[in-house]
């Protein structure tokens, strides 16, 4: 993972007032609940007797063990041991890890990095905050949440593991494609035509190339398909462990505001999306390694360009977070 990071985890629907919700993220066991105004999100391990605090119950805003009665605060604080009576003070050491947890734009973020008093504020689509609709599915896939996003940058594979679907026309040449970063935002273009024995532009050659259909990648795991100014899918590839990734698919539209209407356009693109996900995750699912890397032994091509910006990003991040913190505990 990158540290100093807002990561995208759950679905905001997910998270049902008065109800804990255990999940794994981030390669650890995590409880979230509505923590009256805001989220709570602690490790879900009894400091007890290691106790599934997901298991528990929520009383009064806090998480209480199954086990033995012991109440956790968002902080992963121990707040009362019952059977020393609810007027005990409990030691300080008497508590779990926590995560900084927000909820925006429909999700439920965690922040995973060094402690602060002021947080970063959560990056999203900037046209996407306000006026549009969204509604659509999840699933789990098998691999590093690194390899899922790389193939939403891979614009070289769409007329062979989408020939039937959104890669008909046998457009096998790819020109650029041209990367552009701002900040943690980035955005390629793409410009793939049909060979008739021409060279491919490169990147640097590609005239024009703002007024081409592109794509979004905003840092560290959220992707966007900009289809049309009022109709978009977003990806969120939440990380689970080493070994597997939840990937949320939304359709955003704002061109129908009747809820029927909108859930309507929702089911349709649900359905159309699952199709096409499932063409990628055949292929996906079979690459080694099972999360990608800077430096791997591949033999990349000008067309793989958004994935070698993204793996440099990344190393980027990773770096800096180290240097920030003095270690290098990066996955």
């Amino acid at each position: 993972m990158i540290k100093n990071q807002w990561y995208a985890v759950l679905e905001s629907k997910e998270l049902k007032r008065n109800r804990l919700v255990g999940v794994t993220r981030l390669s650890q066991k995590l409880v979230f609940w509505r923590d009256g105004d805001g989220i709570g999100c602690i490790f879900d391990r009894c400091c007890h007797r290691g106790a599934s605090l997901g298991q528990g119950a929520l009383v009064e805003n806090h998480v209480e063990c199954p086990f033995h009665g012991f109440r956790y605060d968002s902080k992963g604080r121990v707040t009362m041991i019952p059977a020393n009576g609810k007027g005990a003070k409990v030691p300080e050491r008497f508590k779990v890890d926590s995560f900084p947890a927000r909820e925006a734009y429909g999700f439920i973020w965690v922040w995973y990095g060094d402690c602060k008093d002021e947080l970063p504020e959560i990056q999203f689509f900037e046209e996407l905050k306000t006026g549009y609709a969204s509604g659509g599915f999840s699933e789990v896939w098998d691999v590093h949440y690194t390899r899922a996003i790389e193939n939403q940058l891979d614009v070289v594979h769409l007329p062979f593991v989408h020939k039937t679907t959104i890669g008909k026309g046998g457009k096998t040449l790819v020109n650029g494609p041209v990367v552009k970063w701002d900040d943690n935002l980035m955005t390629f273009y793409v410009k793939n035509e049909q060979d008739h024995g021409q060279i491919p532009q490169r990147p640097g050659e590609v005239e024009d190339y703002r007024k081409l259909f592109h794509l979004q990648l905003l840092m560290p795991n959220v992707w966007q398909n900009v289809i049309s100014d009022r109709f978009r899918i977003v990806a969120v590839f939440a990380p689970i462990d080493e070994g597997s990734t939840r990937i949320y698919i939304h359709i955003y539209q704002n061109f129908l505001k009747a809820p029927l209407l909108s859930r309507a356009v929702s089911l349709i693109g649900s359905l159309g999306n699952r199709i096409v996900l499932h063409q990628d995750r055949r292929v996906v699912l079979g690459q080694l390694p099972i999360r990608s890397e800077l430096r791997m032994d591949e033999n990349l091509i000008q067309g793989d360009l958004p994935i070698i910006e993204y793996r440099k990003k990344r190393e980027a991040l990773k770096k800096a977070a180290t240097s920030n913190q003095g270690d290098g505990a990066n996955d």
